[in-house]
């Protein structure tokens, strides 16, 4: 059961849960049919190794198994005796397999059907003895148990797998949906459609203003004497409104991984009189933090005309919980935290919206309108509020979100939106510093890409393409290379104007070393020929690409993250920041690591050209030293931010 699926089901409405838990049990069938050839052919393949095999790459992205270790599987298991097999990830595999039975019988359990309990009992009944051992071992004999196909033989895992498709494929054409404006609804009498037609006419009023973000995905049925509708809001897990309508009162349940965006929700029904009951936090590790929050509320309408206006109100409401926690997070770089949650109250109580902010670039525009404008620096980490005073930077988000949104609705090219924050800046802007932390950002993502071409290309090295691949990324590369060195002239000549360029400066002259060994990384990955590179070369050589993709990526973070802290900033973005700089020095440790195993790998692997050795060790120290450079550049920053900090 997804967490979206689980959040519903601890709210207590298992029977929303029907179109749900169906498309989630066709998808785990799917999978357990994998998970059942993999076994199959990993043991065929360790019965007969010098025959050709597959590594069922292909049938695990189709059915939406992201662990790509179990592409190893095949490859890697091994007889140990006559009726014993050493299979990587076994234990894995075998949990995962009921865990996809378990899917697969749980809608007929939420629709309350006989043949739940008969599913369930076959399932205890092929999981009698274990299928697999403690110690990543199986036997020949389970897996042909689980396997078979011949009823003759007694039950298996395949036979019920097979009768559990063929049931849930009846049960999808028993449920007979109704669409009603947009809700997937069922089992509604009387005048349910009416009551959901109101509830879906103020979800389709606002509906605009998502701007093709997924989520307010609406089910409804009738449970009892009640109505029921369930709104998924957004794509957080934990993020979910149930609706019980019975007569004319309404009861509101409602969860969230995040406790302010709550009270924002509570907050949008101020005028209507709903009584909300205490808010409750509860702890489920299956969510963000652990931990989800839920709050009901009641309201209880005059008569029918109120009660439809009430869940106009309501649906209208939803499309502003969308991503609100993002669009708070990206205001408060801006503005203090309650001049951030003003404006969020502002847009939804004008139809406005935080999305089309976002979209539209959020805070990244409102810097770039202030370089336009300024033409000189910024003081490093300081805010809109800063530069402007509290009053006129809140003036002037609410300007940009109205244009934003508007602009977006009218299909207006995003050339044009950001021309027109730029002119409106200029009338509010009285000082003269450019956002030097942009420099830095700019700096970094280059590095991000560099990083990612050599991953991506080590990730297909055994392919013959692969090396052409090398020569382009190569020169994109020297290109990229050639951009941040222009971006550390240009700091260079900001340090010339103020204090804070000059830590700018440093810390690019620092950056450059990473740009710099990443390029030295490529252009030795250049000189490689086809079929130089053996698995057992490429693997250690690509866990270490993929270690300076995550800490080139961390290093962005951090300088993102940095544009929080201030004096008026948040605990959240120094943690965060400090996470990102901890994950560098990490990564540093685990890339020494990594580039001795790609030296052991040329050692005692298979035999390689000596030239084409020395390259592929060039290649790794290379990586190794951006690596070091990384960290190197990470303590910097830390040391400008928490000696800023510190100072203020």
């Amino acid at each position: 059961m997804s967490n979206k699926a689980q959040i519903v089901a601890a709210l207590g409405e298992s029977l929303l849960l029907l179109p749900v838990l169906l498309n989630e049990a066709l998808a785990a069938n799917d999978r357990a049919k994998y998970r059942l050839t993999l076994l199959q052919t990993a043991k065929s393949h360790a019965d007969s190794p010098d025959t050709a095999f597959s590594d069922l790459r292909s049938e695990r992205l189709a059915c939406g198994v992201t662990d790509a270790s179990y592409d190893a599987v095949v490859a890697e298991t091994v007889r140990r005796g006559p009726d014993s097999y050493a299979m990587p990830h076994v234990r894995e595999l075998c949990s995962a397999l009921r865990d996809d039975l378990l899917a697969m019988i749980a809608p007929f359990e939420a629709a309350q059907k006989p043949e739940a309990d008969l599913f369930s009992q076959r399932l205890q009944g092929v999981s009698g003895r274990p299928w697999c051992g403690e110690d990543n071992t199986v036997t020949g004999t389970d897996i042909a148990s689980l396997a078979s196909g011949n009823p003759a033989h007694g039950d298996s895992l395949h036979l019920l797998i097979m009768e559990l498709h063929k049931a849930l494929n009846g049960l999808q054409a028993e449920i007979a949906t109704e669409n009603v404006d947009g809700a997937l609804t069922y089992g509604l009498r009387g005048d349910n459609r009416a009551i959901v037609a109101a509830f879906m006419k103020g979800v389709n009023r606002t509906h605009a203003l998502k701007f093709e973000h997924p989520g307010l995905g609406t089910t409804a049925t009738r449970i009892g004497g009640k109505l029921i509708i369930q709104n998924d809001v957004g794509t957080t897990d934990a993020h979910v409104l149930v609706v019980h309508i019975e007569k004319n009162g309404v009861t509101l349940t409602y969860s969230d991984n995040h406790l302010l965006r709550l009270l924002f929700f509570q907050g949008m029904f101020a005028d209507w009189g709903v009584v909300w009951a205490d808010v409750r936090s509860l702890a489920d590790q299956a969510f963000e933090g652990g931990v989800y929050h839920l709050c009901v509320g009641s309201y209880q309408a005059r008569n029918k005309g109120d009660l439809k206006a009430f869940l106009a109100h309501l649906g209208s409401r939803l499309v502003f919980m969308i991503d609100w926690n993002r669009a708070r997070k990206r205001l408060q770089l801006l503005v203090p935290r309650e001049d951030a949650l003003s404006l969020l109250s502002w847009s939804a109580d004008n139809d406005i919206g935080h999305m089309a902010f976002l979209k539209a670039g959020g805070e990244r525009m409102i810097f770039d309108a202030l370089q336009f404008v300024a033409g000189g620096t910024l003081t490093y980490g300081v805010t809109l509020a800063e530069l402007l005073g509290r009053e006129a930077a809140v003036s002037y988000l609410r300007f940009i979100i109205k244009t934003c949104a508007r602009g977006f609705l009218d299909k207006r090219p995003l050339d044009l939106i950001r021309d027109e924050a730029r002119v409106e800046l200029s009338g509010y802007y009285h000082s003269a510093q450019q956002n030097l932390l942009d420099l830095a950002s700019n700096h970094a993502a280059l590095a991000v890409e560099i990083a990612t071409g050599i991953r991506d290309g080590l990730l297909t090295s055994s392919r013959p393409e692969t090396f052409q691949y090398f020569e382009r990324i190569g020169r994109r590369a020297m290109e990229w290379e050639h951009k941040a060195d222009e971006l550390v002239i240009r700091a260079r000549e900001l340090a010339k104007q103020s204090e804070q360029a000059d830590a700018i400066r440093q810390l690019l002259e620092a950056a450059d070393d990473i740009t710099d060994e990443l390029e030295e990384a490529v252009f030795h990955l250049t000189l490689l020929t086809p079929g130089a590179m053996e698995e057992e070369i490429r693997l250690p050589l690509v866990t270490l690409a993929r270690l300076l993709v995550v800490g080139t990526q961390e290093y962005l973070k951090a300088i993102e993250n940095a544009r929080g802290i201030h004096r008026s900033g948040t605990q959240d973005d120094m943690h965060d920041f400090l996470e990102s700089i901890h994950r560098i020095i990490v990564i540093e440790h685990e890339s020494d690591t990594a580039e001795r195993a790609v030296r052991k790998a040329l050692l005692v692997g298979p035999m390689v050209d000596y030239r084409q050795a020395m390259v592929i060790a060039e290649s790794a120290k290379k990586l190794e030293s951006a690596a070091d450079a990384l960290m190197h550049t990470g303590m910097i920053l830390r040391d400008q931010i928490l000696g800023r900090i510190m100072g203020s």
